[in-house]
């Protein structure tokens, strides 16, 4: 029995020395499953939840375009994924060409992309450039307050002298 325990003591230190350590259980692997937690990992975008679990899988195993049923499985999975496109657009534009923002959004019909702008408060002018937020307007200044007194810098200066 001593000697089975120090068989699986090496074996569990081989795989935790190895670049398997990362994977839990790679020979259970199932893409579905795997393809779902993913999936339902971007629709918490714009935390961390998505990478944290990409690294933990190899990239060979799922393809969204393989598997376009999964996200039949995700509530609600492409407006999330269209609320965060709509956050990094609002954060980085002032104005967007509307076909760019339409093919951003995935090509939805454009009725759905007058729904997002609508959400967000974005308007269309005449030359089909969308206007997303005025960027300087949210600069927020920060005042910094140094506090350096006499007394500190007086002895730096006696030195100099």
């Amino acid at each position: 029995m001593a000697t089975t325990f120090e068989q699986m003591r090496a074996n569990v230190g081989k795989l935790l020395r190895g670049i398997d350590r990362y994977q839990f259980n790679p020979a259970y692997f199932q893409t579905t499953v795997t393809a779902q937690i993913l999936l339902k990992a971007l629709t918490n975008l714009p935390h961390t939840d998505f990478t944290l679990c990409k690294c933990m899988i190899d990239q060979t195993h799922s393809s969204l375009e393989e598997n376009r049923d999964l996200i039949d499985g995700i509530t609600g999975f492409e407006d999330s994924v269209r609320k965060f496109i709509c956050h990094v657009v609002g954060i980085t534009y002032q104005n967007i060409e509307y076909r760019l923002l339409a093919e951003m959004l995935g090509d939805p019909l454009d009725t759905q992309v007058k729904v997002w702008m609508n959400k967000y408060g974005w308007t269309e002018n005449e030359d089909g450039q969308i206007f997303i937020h005025n960027q300087e307007e949210s600069v927020k200044p920060k005042n910094i307050v140094e506090k350096i007194d006499f007394e500190s810098v007086s002895s730096i200066m006696a030195t100099s002298q």
